[in-house]
């Protein structure tokens, strides 16, 4: 594939960018062949600015639930941005997109708007502190809860003190989940949990009820907060709390991604349990309460509340998950999949450094679809029946290519060491 104007742009990015890109869109620790540039997207669709289009696995890395540019949408955001956008203050749409967030989501008495997924998990950290005057945190082991110095997981200019009142436990142990709550003492703040294990680099794992419970038990006994994270897994699973199924309801729920179709936008959802510590904590920018991502976000709840979108997904990528593993063994692949078929991990057994997991998501990027080699990924309700398909067939095509070249595949040195770090 043409790459002229993504190296031009590349080495145009290092003079005034640091390292030309950063963070989780950099392409660094992808084959070289990955575009970091891209010029459009439409529907389940991106271009590169070199024009080359791929079939996109990723989403933005998750916005896009509905598909890129979905009408809908657009019209939506178009119609408020004929009126106004960022004001001296929120616009209605505020309290219109509290109301339905309130009404859609189980726990949710109430909803604070910011910008990013960090956002929104910091602003449920500083709220359980508020609210019950404690100071440590348990959070996941290996749990990606975004980019500030409490949480970032390249620690380069944070502080110790930064994480001083963290503590660590294993997701779905019961008994390392006791542990850390105990060693918390009277000085549980909250609980962090993701809706379900889907850290970089694993296998992904669904939540244990009896985890989810004990979870939610041991901060009843503490007087802590329960905080699930469904930043990344909201609405992707279900159209309300991700651990409803498993009879758990949250003190508070952190949103962003997709609940806007990609425009900016999250939230911290919060029930009456945490009000009065949200509503005593300062948290504020310039951009939180724009209109326009508002009027984004009231549409898709809509289409999320009325269309069928999830279960085409869920079907989508439960024939996508039966097609590879087909198609890996026919060419003696032995595929690690995990993870909810709509947010899919794809790795490859007896591959420590990551070296087969790249190439093949190289042969599937030369035949122009865009799959990550060791994050999840996502599915997204543009995707069609025939577009499935279609990734099954240059699979098929790609492990032939995979199989031919096997021994002549070498190890990425920054996977190697990252593997060698996981172990």
């Amino acid at each position: 594939m043409n790459r002229t104007k993504d190296f031009a742009l590349r080495e145009r990015a290092l003079k005034v960018i640091p390292n030309g890109m950063y963070g989780h869109q950099s392409v660094r620790i992808l084959p070289a062949s990955f575009p970091q540039f891209f010029g459009m997207a439409e529907g389940a669709y991106i271009w590169d600015v070199d024009g080359n289009r791929y079939l996109d696995y990723m989403c933005g890395y998750g916005p896009s639930l509905l598909g890129y540019k979905d009408e809908r949408v657009e019209a939506a955001a178009r119609e408020q941005a004929q009126i106004a956008d960022t004001l001296t203050g929120p616009s209605p749409l505020m309290v219109e997109l509290a109301e339905t967030l309130v009404e859609m989501v189980d726990h949710a008495d109430w909803a604070m708007f910011c910008k990013n997924g960090t956002d929104a998990t910091t602003m449920a950290m500083t709220s359980a502190r508020a609210q019950t005057g404690k100071r440590v945190v348990l959070v996941a082991k290996g749990a990606y809860h975004g980019a500030a110095p409490w949480c970032t997981p390249i620690p380069a200019g944070t502080l110790a003190e930064d994480r001083a009142h963290l503590r660590i436990y294993e997701y779905n142990d019961v008994a390392s989940l006791e542990a850390a709550a105990a060693e918390a003492g009277d000085d549980l703040a909250a609980i962090f949990a993701s809706p379900f294990r889907h850290d970089a680099f694993i296998d992904q794992e669904a939540p244990k009820r009896a985890y989810a419970q004990r979870a939610r038990e041991l901060c009843d006994e503490a007087g802590a907060m329960l905080i699930v994270d469904e930043v990344r897994a909201g609405f992707r699973l279900a159209r309300g709390s991700s651990w409803t199924e498993l009879g758990v309801q949250p003190d508070l729920s952190a949103w962003g991604k997709c609940f806007a179709n990609g425009h900016p936008i999250s939230a911290l959802l919060g029930s009456d349990s945490c009000r009065d510590g949200a509503g005593s904590i300062y948290a504020t920018g310039s951009f939180w309460l724009s209109a326009v991502p508002m009027a984004a976000a009231i549409e898709t709840l809509r289409i999320i509340r009325e269309s069928d979108y999830l279960e085409h997904m869920e079907r989508l990528g439960a024939r996508l998950r039966e097609g590879l593993d087909i198609a890996a063994k026919k060419h003696g692949f032995a595929l690690r999949q995990s993870g909810p078929v709509q947010m899919p991990q794809i790795m490859f057994a007896d591959d420590p450094d990551f070296r087969v997991g790249y190439a093949w998501a190289e042969e599937m990027l030369a035949r122009g679809f865009y799959m990550h080699p060791w994050h999840n990924m996502f599915l997204c309700a543009a995707m069609s029946e025939a577009d499935i398909e279609e990734t099954i067939v240059a699979a098929d095509d790609a492990f032939a290519a995979l199989a031919d070249r096997l021994d002549e595949i070498p190890p990425h040195p920054i996977m190697t060491a990252l593997a060698a770090a996981t172990v």
